[in-house]
């Protein structure tokens, strides 16, 4: 790494007090095309993590003192990377032997820099016909930079390659033309300024109508030779085409972008244009895909016979033939499963190989009491998940593990062991929920657990436990709406060590909160939290096990995929006595059935769920919807019934005391946003109506449905939906026939994707643009792939893997830290 210059200008901005006066024009530029050059003289997937997060981020844009702070880790890096240099230069160092063949470079490989200091990082307005205007467009489909935009794939193709003449055209399949023009006029059909032409073959004529496009008359030449693709209408006995793709024939090699091909379909936004995009695409990938380095391992491509990546990048956009779509579609796909399964697995070694953890002893005499005290038997599927919670917590490596759990499984009662096992250890336990309604109702339910084993005393936000430990089990809650001078109290007690167990919500992960020695963190419904927030609440203690726990169904093979860090537990099996919620999808004209039905369980004692919709984004809109629907169905529609209203925005007391009327039989009916979409436990709900349920997911309905069923009586899901989409129907389908979460879960995968079940953007992941996650086959060939890797190369430092560590890096780096 030639890193004279750097120092030379690093020294500089020191002497002028980081004023970033050191180069003209400020040292951002100078960054780009220093690092760009510099990344590839970085060996190991680690090293390269930290030149990225270094040298992906602006000096100009931060303070004088963050500047300061960068220059001098910069200058540090760049000590350690010269000493690692010389060392391996040195002829006194006999080199360690490896397993990892270190192969020469690879000449063929180019850097991803073209000739003119232009890199694929580049934003697209280097490129020819692109302006700012044009660029901001684009830059709303999330395509910036040069990279994207060769990574900005059409959702779908129109196949057009069918080419035919004229008398063989037939109604409503897609079909491609060659023909002259005859002649071209406008015409105002209903008024619309539009183009009307006559086209011909050597087999006969027919009649092309373009509504609102009157321009193509002046295109049109008289005895021109034209392409033209579409779907072909019968309107009055005569074939027409409307509206068709079409293209000038210019000279016999003439090959189309348009027409008479696979065509791409491109996402567009306000502003676009699909001719527009399409042409600008084909001339991108054409001038573009060539500056591509392969970072697959050419061992590793051939043995799989996955196409070379420029070749799978352009065949994606503009594919010779179907068959080489698939191919192009499978080798992308691949490299986002292989990366993806790679950088879970690196920061799985990186988190518990770089960092002992504190191994807690289980075998204490009260881990079998707590268990003996419960007034239920554990499940096998509790018991061997225990099991495995307890053999992490023994090792000296932290724990790292996902635990899954169909609703109502008993995830809560397996989590509380475990933070038992923490306290009586003499470290603190904190348990993360998603919201201030679910962390009340663990704190209820934990110390409801806790009551069995000894006497308890104290209320509202905190309570304590003796007579199984040395000294008093102390358990808090923690959340946003407890008042100031409680919440300053709590906080000093947990700083100080007295609290044992904490629950509740973002409140763990503020800046004000310190634990004295924090052993154990639970975070519940772990896809709600932002990766920021999981990776705080670990911060707060020296390398704390780690328990995630979702009720989201994953199909097994995911799990392993999209959570790779963590070692994966399934409480497979329900407790005894859980019952089938019988599910129906209503037509609108059943609503008024639906209702009576409510009534008719209310009248023998029951109490039903109302679920309004989040129709907005906002909280605050949806807040509002559902007051206006409580409303309506409490002056309207049952006014002689007790109906309540639960809503995100409601203050915490007062959300107790609605959920406090409804638990105990107070509240008849409970009209509600998702906020209760996972964990509240109403026994004697028998009823869950839920409006425009054509809005929600299948995972999520599932949710929505297991807040019933939880007591002796049969229960009910009525599913109203005005007029779902074709999408929508076959939700409403899947979901009123299949009762196992994990087949729902799958459906949901598929038709949804991942990015929007698990929500990428938050989750921390790689976006996936190719991966189907319903491709099982590929998905374990990825995983088995990455594994292999692993065994003999985990830190990637070998010569071979020296572009798949570079890319790695890239890849995670723009997706953010993964907690």
């Amino acid at each position: 790494m030639n890193s004279e210059s750097l120092r030379k200008i690093l020294d500089l901005e020191k002497q002028r007090d980081y004023a970033d006066s050191s180069v003209f024009g400020g040292l951002d530029k100078f960054l780009r095309n220093w690092s760009a050059q510099a990344a590839e003289s970085v060996v190991g997937a680690v090293l390269l993590r930290r030149f990225h997060r270094l040298f992906d981020s602006s000096y100009t844009y931060i303070s004088r003192e963050k500047r300061r702070q960068w220059v001098n880790d910069v200058l540090s890096f760049l000590d350690e990377m010269e000493n690692k240099d010389s060392v391996k230069a040195s002829p006194h160092v006999k080199p360690v032997s490896t397993s990892v063949k270190k192969k020469p470079p690879v000449t063929a490989n180019k850097p991803a820099v073209s000739a003119g200091g232009q890199s694929l990082d580049s934003p697209i307005t280097i490129v020819k016909g692109i302006s700012t205007a044009l660029s901001a467009r684009f830059g709303k489909l999330g395509v910036k930079t040069v990279r994207d935009m060769l990574y900005f794939f059409p959702h779908r193709h129109l196949d057009y390659s069918k080419l035919k003449f004229i008398s063989q055209l037939a109604e409503g399949e897609e079909q491609t033309i060659v023909a002259n023009v005859w002649q071209a006029q406008e015409t105002r059909p209903g008024g619309r300024r539009s183009t009307e032409a006559i086209v011909g073959d050597e087999t006969g004529n027919i009649r092309v109508v373009w509504f609102n496009q009157p321009y193509l008359v002046k295109k049109l030449v008289t005895n021109e030779k034209i392409m033209l693709s579409g779907r072909v209408s019968l309107f009055k006995g005569h074939h027409v085409f409307l509206s068709p793709e079409w293209e000038i024939m210019e000279g016999p090699d003439f090959v189309g972008v348009h027409t008479a091909r696979l065509v791409p379909v491109y996402p567009l936004t306000q502003g676009l244009r699909p001719r527009q995009v399409r042409r600008l695409m084909k001339e991108f990938i054409d001038r573009w895909v060539g500056q591509l380095v392969d970072f697959l391992p050419v061992e590793l491509r051939k043995r799989l016979g996955l196409l070379e990546l420029p070749v799978a990048i352009s065949q994606a956009h503009y594919p010779e033939d179907n068959a080489t779509k698939d191919k192009a579609r499978v080798r992308l796909a691949f490299d986002e499963l292989f990366l993806l399964q790679l950088g879970v697995m690196s920061k799985k070694r990186s988190w518990q190989e770089s960092r002992p953890g504190t191994p807690f002893d289980v075998e204490k005499p009260v881990l079998k009491q707590f268990i003996t005290s419960l007034p239920f038997t554990l499940t096998s599927a509790q018991d061997k998940v225990l099991g495995e919670i307890f053999h992490d917590l023994g090792q000296s490596r932290p724990m790292c593990r996902l635990l899954q759990g169909e609703v109502g499984s008993g995830k809560t009662v397996v989590a509380t062991a475990a933070l038992l096992a923490t306290a009586a250890n003499g470290y603190q336990g904190a348990f993360m929920a998603p919201t201030e309604i679910l962390a009340e109702q663990h704190f209820a339910t934990i110390c409801q657990l806790l009551s069995k084993l000894g006497q308890g005393e104290g209320d509202g936000y905190l309570r304590s436990y003796s007579g199984f430990l040395e000294r008093p089990l102390r358990v808090a809650l923690l959340i946003g709406d407890i008042r100031q001078a409680g919440k300053r109290k709590i906080q000093k007690q947990i700083r100080e060590g007295e609290i044992d167990i904490v629950i509740g919500t973002h409140a763990l992960v503020q800046k004000g909160l310190e634990f004295h020695n924090l052993g154990l963190a639970v975070v519940d419904e772990q896809h709600r939290f932002g990766v920021e927030q999981r990776s705080a609440l670990r911060e707060k203690g020296f390398n704390p096990h780690m328990l995630v726990m979702t009720a989201t169904p994953i199909p097994r093979t995911l799990a392993l995929t999209l959570y790779g860090d963590l070692d994966l537990s399934v409480i497979s099996e329900l407790p005894p006595g859980r019952q089938m919620i019988k599910t129906k999808w209503l037509r609108p004209n059943q609503r008024d059935s639906a209702y009576a039905f409510v009534r008719k369980q209310v009248a023998e004692g029951r109490q039903a769920f109302i679920l309004c919709p989040l129709i907005e984004e906002s909280e605050a809109i949806a807040a509002q919807a559902a007051v206006v629907e409580y409303e309506r169905l409490s002056q309207e529609v049952f006014p002689d019934l007790r109906v309540g209203l639960l809503h995100g925005r409601l203050p915490s007391a007062e959300k107790d005391t609605v959920m406090a009327s409804f638990r105990s039989g107070q509240t008849d009916i409970l009209v509600s946003t998702p906020v209760i979409e996972v964990g509240i436990d109403i026994p004697n709900a028998t009823v869950m109506l839920i409006e425009s349920a054509d809005r929600f997911g299948l995972s999520q309905l599932h949710q929505f449905r297991g807040r019933v069923g939880r007591g002796k009586e049969q229960s009910y899901c009525m599913l109203l939906a005005e007029n779902p989409s074709e999408v929508g129907r076959e939700r409403l389908d899947i979901i009123e026939n299949t009762q196992d979460g994990f087949k729902l879960a799958e459906e949901d995968l598929k038709m949804r994707g991942p990015g929007e079940f698990f929500g990428t953007r938050q989750s921390g992941l790689p976006d996936l643009r190719m991966a189907k996650i319903s491709d099982v086959a590929l998905l374990e060939l990825a995983r088995n792939e990455a594994v292999k890797l692993f065994q003999v190369d985990p830190g990637m430092e070998g010569l071979e893997h020296h572009l798949l560590a570079q890319e790695l890096a890239r890849v995670w780096t723009n997706a953010g830290e993964w907690s």
